[in-house]
């Protein structure tokens, strides 16, 4: 038998935040602790809080992560197509993968905890949504402009509209794990804006 390699501190650190992703998406932040999270890794509490001091220290880097990759997938997205219809589409299916593995936007989740979270972390899901809204915004504004698009209200207003009705049918379908009512959702409301 050959012996095993040492995990690595970047490796134990990627790992708890996996972990813990997981567990906000399925649970909610509040009802997941630092020993769920060792308990499923086969670590010690104390491995945790070397990586992360505390709770609101790991929510802190779980946001920056998502969002980061989040951003990524918008940036993708953007090289994939200049079609601003084709590019809500992508969107819509954004929250769909999340939905497809039974879990809910990491921030839609932190959102309705918005009132229990640490200052930093309420920061940065605002952040989140903040980036989300001016990416949409773009994208309307570029849609109506070209004539693909048509709505009535400011493209801010419309893309806050997109993200809340994109976040509801999400959390409307999960119960059922019904991925054709949130697709159904996500067509009436790209219906609504082509």
């Amino acid at each position: 038998m050959a012996p095993k390699t040492p995990t690595r501190p970047r490796d134990t650190a990627a790992r708890i935040l996996d972990v813990a992703e997981g567990l906000v998406q399925v649970r909610g932040f509040n009802a997941f602790s630092y020993a769920d999270v060792a308990a499923e890794l086969g670590i010690t509490k104390a491995s945790l809080h070397y990586h992360y001091p505390g709770k609101g220290e790991l929510g802190v880097a779980l946001l920056e992560r998502y969002t980061t990759r989040f951003t990524a997938s918008l940036e993708e997205i953007d090289g994939r197509t200049t079609d601003p219809v084709e590019k809500l589409r992508a969107y819509a299916g954004l929250y769909l993968e999340v939905l497809r593995g039974q879990r809910m936007c990491l921030c839609g989740m932190l959102a309705a905890e918005y009132q229990t979270l640490p200052e930093p972390m309420q920061a940065a899901v605002l952040s989140f949504f903040d980036a989300n809204e001016a990416w949409l915004g773009r994208v309307l504004e570029e849609g109506r402009a070209g004539g693909s698009l048509r709505f009535d209200r400011p493209p801010a207003e419309t893309a806050r509209l997109v993200v809340g009705s994109l976040q509801g049918a999400l959390l409307l379908a999960r119960p059922r794990a019904d991925l054709d009512g949130f697709r159904d959702a996500a067509e009436l409301l790209l219906a609504t804006l082509a």
